[in-house]
């Protein structure tokens, strides 16, 4: 059996199974017992599960995750809620210096099976500090795993994967997406892998990389150009990336263009970039062409749709792409 599903919903289908499945799983950040979170990602899980294992904690971001760590390395399976993950930056610290390295610090002794969600990236007109970006910050830091869903399927099964996995992961919902769409999403809890990319259109002209919410409007911009055969591959995990798909497609192809809502200086499109210059660099027909946020403060309301790559530009970039 399955249901037809949000993104947030299938989020909420996915922490209420795992929650049914394994006592140790809770949740816990600002608001989101009672009130279900502000997205409304845990909405009934308090009256389910209890207060307990559905713990409303003070507006304390730091504190949030640092107890969430300590709550790991004995033993339990911690998924706390940042609102926003421009929300994160107060536990930075607890992030960098004690959930991605509890591994390597005890030699093995100890793990970090916690996953910190976060919605994130831009698109619903919110203010500073609510519509960022920021998933190489955590692509960066060795010991974490980074997951960014781009569909309803996917965010259910790539979240039940992240708590069951032994580290730590850093799952950012695109809360543009949210509830932009539906898909069916099976009742029964199943595992999506993290570390596997998706292709999502097949082609042999030029490849388009990207993830999360820039995912839809990179398909509209394949889909509007009859011209030229695009295929479109999510990463669906940012780290680890899945650099055999990306290599393979852009030696099928020669050209590629990169879409990502992040600013673009030393962007996850930048390590690709690198990465294909690396591996595949006799294949290459014409610059790689990245499609990106621009490096400045994401910008209030007026402008925000200027910032997101949209179709149109999404296009414009891949006819570059192809026509040099």
């Amino acid at each position: 059996m399955s249901e037809n599903l949000t993104l947030v919903q299938a989020v909420r289908d996915g922490l209420r199974d795992e929650m049914a499945e394994d006592d140790d799983v809770l949740v816990m950040g600002e608001d989101v017992g009672k009130n279900g979170g502000v997205f409304r990602a845990t909405e009934g899980l308090f009256d389910e599960f209890g207060d307990e294992r559905v713990i409303d904690t003070p507006l304390a971001e730091s504190g949030i995750i640092g107890t969430a760590v300590g709550m790991a390395a004995y033993g339990l399976k911690p998924v706390p809620e940042i609102q926003f993950s421009g929300f994160m930056y107060p536990g930075f610290d607890q992030i960098v210096s004690h959930m991605a390295r509890l591994r390597t610090r005890s030699r093995g002794r100890f793990t970090c099976p916690m996953v910190l969600r976060a919605p994130m990236g831009g698109g619903i007109r919110a203010p500073e500090h609510h519509s960022e970006s920021k998933e190489a910050f955590y692509v960066h830091e060795a010991g974490l795993k980074v997951a960014m869903p781009s569909t309803p399927y996917d965010a259910k099964g790539m979240l039940i994967s992240a708590i069951r996995d032994p580290d730590p992961v850093i799952f950012l919902e695109p809360k543009k997406i949210y509830r932009a769409f539906r898909e069916e999403v099976p009742d029964d809890p199943y595992e999506v892998e993290l570390g596997e990319a998706a292709v999502r259109r097949e082609g042999s002209d030029v490849s388009v990389f990207t993830w999360g919410a820039m995912t839809r409007p990179a398909m509209e911009a394949a889909d509007n150009i009859e011209d030229i055969d695009v295929e479109v591959v999510d990463l669906r995990s940012l780290s680890p990336i899945d650099f055999d798909t990306v290599v393979e497609s852009f030696k099928k192809t020669g050209r590629a263009a990169i879409v990502h809502e992040a600013p673009n200086t030393c962007g996850v499109g930048a390590e690709i970039t690198a990465t294909l210059q690396e591996e595949a660099l006799l294949y290459q027909e014409a610059p790689i062409e990245r499609i990106t946020g621009f490096d400045v403060p994401f910008p209030l309301a007026a402008l925000e749709d200027y910032y997101l790559p949209e179709p149109e530009r999404i296009e414009s970039g891949i006819r570059e792409a192809f026509e040099f």
